[in-house]
């Protein structure tokens, strides 16, 4: 009625009512979930402050968000810039990583980190190409970055925020 009133209406595709689960609300609903600018918002592990888990209702990065994300990183080419240094890609790629950093790592960063590892793969990837005695050697590869990351932790804005190669799987970070 009010929306009404001002020349507004809601869309029947984009309202709905959802149920905020957690610890202390704990009915079972059809709608339990909810994505906002970006942000999936859903029941939720949680830590207070003795270290005891519990749900809660909590935002992270949304799955559409970190397939645009994605999208931009395969817009980017990684496997056919063998021509550039690692400073070069840092150069072009960290400023948007770090406004992805900046705008998604707010809440539940641990989503985001486990998205942003995959860039370490990738790397790994263009390593292999570049370097000769790095092709068709993953794990070496891995473990070269895992050292250039041991040496220069904040060469790449992911690796800043945590997100390093170990050096031994490639799943790792």
């Amino acid at each position: 009625m009010r929306l009404a009133q001002v020349g507004l209406e809601l869309h029947p595709d984009k309202t709905c009512i959802i149920y905020c689960k957690d610890a202390d609300r704990t009915g079972s609903h059809e709608h339990t979930r909810f994505t906002f600018l970006g942000y999936e918002f859903r029941p939720r592990l949680a830590k207070n402050k003795h270290g005891k888990h519990f749900v809660s209702f909590l935002p992270a990065v949304s799955t559409q968000a970190m397939k645009a994300m994605g999208a931009v990183i395969r817009s980017w080419h990684l496997s056919r810039r063998s021509d550039k240094s690692l400073d070069d890609l840092a150069r072009m790629f960290n400023s948007i990583v770090q406004g992805w950093i900046n705008y998604y790592g707010r809440f539940y960063r641990s989503r985001l980190l486990s998205f942003l590892r995959h860039l370490n793969k990738l790397l790994v990837g263009w390593a292999c190409r570049k370097y000769k005695r790095l092709k068709r050697r993953e794990r070496r590869a891995m473990a070269w970055l895992a050292e250039i990351a041991r040496r220069s932790p904040r060469l790449f804005a992911h690796w800043r925020l945590g997100a390093r190669p170990d050096g031994w799987a490639m799943g790792a970070g």
